[in-house]
């Protein structure tokens, strides 16, 4: 009996904190990820210009459809994206990447329930022992929420460095193993 209590206890906290869902992303939102790209230099922070430069089409947002893509649902409409990717061929890691969120979803706890839910999918469903990301320095929020969600930062030999308008932008990666 008291197992019944247990798994009913795991699955109403389940309920109450899962107010997002994870969709298999189509073709047809690349419009409203592009357009949550207000300006330039929010464009870099999450797709490090490897789509092409700002502002990007549709064409070039394509180049997510040779990796996992997912998108993050509400109750009423998407508010996030993100990718998964085997990075080097490692059968038991996935990176996540190209992580962007409805500015008007942003500072409310959406960005960590999409990442926890891409964790969740990471280690539940594909079986990954690590799951890593990078970060730009100067995207504190993101850090934030990365640490929120559980991931802990790795110092690498070499720390990948990007030119964007003329600055450095270091990237700082992070990891959480299972």
């Amino acid at each position: 009996m008291s197992n019944i209590s247990v798994n009913r206890s795991k699955y109403l906290i389940w309920r109450k904190v899962d107010m997002l869902r994870l969709k298999p992303y189509r073709k047809e939102y690349a419009d409203t990820i592009i357009s949550w790209s207000q300006d330039e230099r929010a464009f870099y922070k999450w797709s490090a210009g490897v789509m092409g430069a700002y502002p990007i089409t549709k064409k070039e947002f394509g180049f997510v459809d040779s990796i996992m893509t997912f998108s993050a649902f509400d109750e009423e409409k998407m508010i996030g994206f993100f990718t998964l990717r085997n990075p080097g061929g490692k059968i038991d890691e996935l990176r996540i990447g190209f992580v962007i969120l409805d500015p008007r979803q942003r500072g409310c706890g959406k960005g960590k329930e999409m990442i926890r839910l891409a964790l969740n999918y990471a280690f539940e469903v594909y079986g990954a022992r690590r799951v890593s990301l990078g970060v730009f320095e100067n995207n504190e929020s993101a850090y934030y929420c990365y640490k929120a969600a559980g991931f802990k930062e790795v110092i690498l030999d070499e720390t990948e460095t990007y030119i964007v308008h003329n600055e450095e932008w270091r990237c700082k990666e992070m990891i959480i193993e299972r």
